[in-house]
C-alpha cells in the first residue's frame, strides 16, 4: 500500500510553489500576481493554468533544440504518494526532474526595450552622436524606442531570489560559470529565442525579450523554470506594432501601468486592485495564451 505524502513546499516564489520529491521537483503555479517584487492581495483567475499550460507547450515545441527538465504536466503520471493531493492542482502543477541550477537569468532580447532602452539612453545623452557601448555590444546613436535590434542579442543577468537581477555582462558570467559553459548558455538561449520568435511572429505575437533558465543534470545543460511566457516574456501584438514609442503588451504593464496612477511606493502593502484591473489583466493572459497554443492543442477549461 502507498502511503501518501504530506506535501509541503520547501520554496515559495512570488508565483509559484515548489515541492520537493526527492530526484524530482513538483512545480506548482498559483494565481497570484507580483508587480515591482510585491505579490498584490488579489489573484488573477487562471493566470496560474495560462502560465504552465504555454510552458507544455513551448517544452514540447523547442524539445529539438534543447533537452529540458519536464517529465509531465498530467496529475495522472505523478508519484502516486502526491497524486491525490495534487489532483487539487489539475491543470497547473508540472513533475519536473531536479537539477543543478546555474544562477544567471539568459536574457535575449530582440527589440530595444525596457532596462535596455532606458540604460541606452542615458548613456548616449552623455555622448550624442557616438555609438553606444553596453553590456559588450555597440549600438548606433540613432536607435528608436521598441525598435528591433539587427539580430538578437544575449544579455545575462544575475539571479535572485529576492528583490532585483542585476544586468551583467557576457564576460562577466563567463568569468563566473567557466568559458565553455558560458558559451554554451549563449548559443542555447539564441537559438532557442530565435525559434520561438519566429513561430510567434506566425501566430501574430513579437517576442520583444525573454529570460531564460538552465541547470546541470548528468553533465548536460538544460532548460528549466517556466519557459516563453507573458510572466518570463516581453509579448507585443503584430498589428499596431511601430517603433519610437512603447508597445501594447500581453504581460503585466497594464497591470504597472494601474499601479503607477495610484502613486504607489511600490513597497509592500500593494494597494487593492479594481475588479477591472483583475478582469483586463486576466484577458491579457488569456490572448497570449490563445494566440500562441493552436486550438488543437488547447486543454484548459478557463473559469
Amino acid at each position: 500500500m502507498t502511503v501518501a505524502m504530506d506535501l509541503v513546499p520547501f520554496t515559495r516564489g512570488k508565483v509559484r510553489d515548489v515541492y520537493d520529491l526527492g530526484d524530482r521537483l513538483l512545480i506548482v503555479t498559483s494565481d497570484r500576481i507580483s508587480a515591482y517584487d510585491v505579490v498584490m492581495n488579489e489573484p488573477i483567475p487562471d493566470k496560474g493554468k495560462i502560465l504552465s499550460a504555454m510552458s507544455l507547450f513551448w517544452f514540447d515545441l523547442l524539445a529539438g533544440l534543447c533537452r529540458h527538465h519536464l517529465i509531465t504536466g498530467d496529475v495522472e503520471g505523478f508519484p502516486e504518494e502526491v497524486r491525490e493531493q495534487a489532483a487539487g492542482w489539475k491543470d497547473r502543477a508540472m513533475l519536473v526532474t531536479k537539477a543543478q541550477r546555474i544562477d544567471f537569468e539568459c536574457v535575449v532580447r530582440g527589440y530595444i526595450t525596457g532596462s535596455l532602452w532606458s540604460e541606452y539612453k542615458k548613456a548616449r545623452d552623455l555622448a550624442p552622436g557616438r555609438a553606444v557601448q553596453l553590456y559588450g555590444y555597440e549600438f548606433p546613436p540613432d536607435l528608436r524606442e521598441s525598435q528591433k535590434l539587427p539580430e538578437p542579442i544575449f544579455t545575462p543577468a544575475t539571479k535572485a531570489d529576492t528583490g532585483h537581477d542585476e544586468n551583467v555582462s557576457y564576460e562577466f558570467m563567463s568569468r563566473h560559470t567557466g568559458d565553455d559553459t558560458a558559451r554554451q548558455l549563449r548559443r542555447l538561449s539564441l537559438r532557442i529565442y530565435t525559434t520561438a520568435a519566429e513561430y510567434a511572429a506566425g501566430r501574430g505575437i513579437i517576442i520583444a525579450d525573454t529570460k531564460f533558465e538552465f541547470g546541470w543534470k548528468n553533465g548536460e545543460i538544460i532548460l528549466i523554470d517556466e519557459v516563453l511566457s507573458p510572466d518570463s516574456s516581453r509579448f507585443w501584438p503584430l498589428e499596431g506594432y511601430q517603433p519610437g514609442r512603447s508597445q501594447d503588451s500581453y504581460d503585466k504593464q497594464y497591470l504597472r501601468d494601474y499601479l503607477t496612477q495610484c502613486q504607489w511606493n511600490k513597497t509592500p502593502p500593494p494597494p487593492p486592485l479594481p475588479e477591472e484591473v483583475i478582469l483586463r489583466t486576466r484577458a491579457k493572459y488569456v490572448e497570449a495564451y490563445e494566440r500562441l497554443v493552436p486550438e488543437a492543442r488547447r486543454t484548459l477549461r478557463l473559469s
